[in-house]
């Protein structure tokens, strides 16, 4: 397992995907700084930074490069054939691909969203919003590692659920928001670190179940999907 999750971290940051980290988590700091700089209240600000940037970008695109990257380009070069010729359990695969883009993950967006709590409003709120950030860091990369298994184009269909479901069904269709991950990081943070510039919509004994549904049933359904996989690549 822990080859697997050495290979699978040189394969991850050794390809331009790496580069790809970078740019939102900076811009997310960078927003938050030049308010703070220009002596801006965080009420006129921080909902849009956090929510709207960190929480409803950042946190879900960095996730969907990093969950679909780990297996994804192993599904279309053909080298998860090789891979799965190994005397290894296909739940240690998952596992540790799972574990590697959840720390990848996590290490991108909690320390941003950190800074950005700290200069919205106190470290508490940095803490915060981190600790939602790791809690959505399980649960996006757990949905988007299983869309690499299921379909070809999982960075596509990763896109349709963050603009469509979350984007525009989440936030004015109150029935979808217990399927919307980004709506349990929101009441989570909340709960917290109550303040006027999160709108939780969730309650966080519902965000914290279906948090952890996520994980475990999008990592159960992948490592039953990855033993489907024959040695010829294709799902018997």
């Amino acid at each position: 397992m822990s080859t697997v999750a050495m290979i699978t971290a040189r394969g991850l940051f050794g390809r331009r995907r790496a580069l790809m980290l970078l740019p939102l988590p900076l811009l997310l700091i960078g927003l938050a700084a030049i308010c703070r700089a220009y002596d801006l209240e965080p009420t006129q600000w921080g909902a849009a930074v956090i929510v709207g940037l960190g929480f409803a970008v950042v946190l879900p695109v960095v996730a969907l490069i990093v969950g679909t990257g780990v297996l994804g380009s192993e599904v279309d070069d053909g080298t998860l054939v090789h891979i799965l010729t190994k005397p290894l359990p296909r739940r240690d695969i998952i596992l540790a691909k799972f574990l590697v883009a959840v720390v990848a993950t996590a290490v991108t967006t909690t320390i941003p969203l950190f800074v950005a709590g700290l200069l919205a409003g106190s470290a508490r709120l940095g803490a915060a919003l981190a600790v939602a950030a790791l809690v959505g860091s399980l649960a996006y990369t757990a949905l988007f590692l299983l869309l690499s298994l299921l379909t070809r184009r999982p960075v596509l269909l990763g896109l349709v659920y963050i603009l469509i479901w979350e984007g525009l069904l989440g936030r004015w269709v109150s029935g979808t928001r217990v399927l919307s991950i980004e709506q349990y990081v929101i009441a989570i943070a909340d709960k917290i670190e109550p303040t006027t510039l999160l709108d939780a919509k969730l309650g966080v004994a519902t965000a914290a179940v279906m948090s952890a549904i996520f994980v475990v049933v999008c990592t159960v359904v992948a490592i039953n999907r990855l033993g489907s996989f024959s040695l010829a690549g294709e799902t018997s």
